[in-house]
């Protein structure tokens, strides 16, 4: 028996083996992409976070850790992180919540791919076109959604109010990325058995009742999976304040600081002050936060485990 059993150990280390080698032929693409176009940029972008480079003469020298020392004491740092947070939290939250619903309600009621794909039209269109779309429908002269918010009482520059710039950026992209998001948490929804929502049925739960003690419990690691992609994405927000607060004459970042997210000030520094070292400093910054969360979050919510499998 124990010569059976350690043959068949043998055996499956074998056969691991053996998928490995044929799997390398169908990962090498990726591998070379990942390594020409993120690992060697990183790599080249922490070295430069040291360095004073100067982007128009291509050079600089080593300047050890002064660019970070500098970070410490820029407020425009510290204020480009507070606007991020702020942003970050306002999408992730009405992104998520809106994902679920849209998603059980889809669950529920249709599962047409007609409607699925309606939902993801405004994922397909790009960033830039999306803000130009909202620049000009949010203009308080002539916007449609202007004159109608306007109509009900809520009458602002939505693109000029250091109150409204944030959530309204934040509203946008949740348009556009939520169908996405939910697509991936109906993904999700179709793991889970159906007989246990009947049976929680017949024990008179409500639908809400069942949300909270069924639906969210196992979609834990879709839900993981769903908050990490968001969170990085919401982080890495550039086009849409760029575009947006820069329209119509606008400084992009604007009004005054009220949108300036930790990209726009990466861009800022790098291409318009010709400060490389510091804008690769704060990515090196921002790539250290990302992963620190990352990892807290796949720990928090116990991504690699699930509750359908006890």
């Amino acid at each position: 028996m124990a010569v059976a059993t350690s043959g068949k150990q043998r055996g499956g280390k074998q056969n691991l083996y053996g998928g490995w080698k044929a799997a390398w032929p169908f990962l090498l693409p990726s591998l070379f992409g990942f390594i020409l176009f993120f690992l060697i940029p990183t790599i080249r972008g922490i070295y430069l976070s040291f360095t004073d480079w100067n982007l128009i003469a291509n050079q600089g020298d080593w300047v050890g850790g002064e660019n970070y020392n500098r970070l410490v004491e820029d407020p425009l740092f510290w204020n480009a992180v507070r606007v991020t947070a702020w942003y970050v939290f306002l999408n992730i939250l009405t992104q998520t919540i809106l994902a679920i619903l849209i998603a059980v309600a889809m669950d529920r009621l249709t599962k047409s791919s007609v409607i699925r794909s309606v939902i993801m039209l405004p994922y397909l269109i790009p960033n830039v076109v999306v803000a130009l779309i909202f620049l000009w429908l949010l203009n308080s002269n002539l916007g449609v959604i202007a004159d109608l918010f306007s109509f009900f009482g809520f009458d602002s520059n939505y693109f000029a109010s250091p109150d409204a710039v944030i959530p309204t950026i934040a509203g946008i992209n949740t348009w556009r990325h939520m169908g996405y998001t939910a697509l991936l948490i109906f993904a999700g929804l179709q793991t889970i058995p159906k007989n246990l929502y009947e049976a929680a049925a017949l024990d008179g739960a409500t639908e809400w009742q069942m949300m909270r003690r069924i639906t969210i419990p196992l979609l834990r690691p879709v839900l993981a999976l769903v908050l990490v992609i968001t969170m990085i994405g919401s982080f890495q927000v550039f086009d849409t304040v760029q575009v947006a607060t820069g329209g119509f004459g606008g400084r992009p970042g604007g009004p005054g600081n009220a949108s300036r997210v930790i990209y726009v000030y990466i861009y800022e520094l790098a291409f318009v002050r010709n400060e490389m070292g510091r804008s690769a400093a704060i990515a090196v910054v921002l790539l250290i936060t990302l992963m620190i969360i990352t990892a807290f979050q796949l720990r928090l919510l116990r991504a690699n485990e699930s509750d359908l499998a006890s």
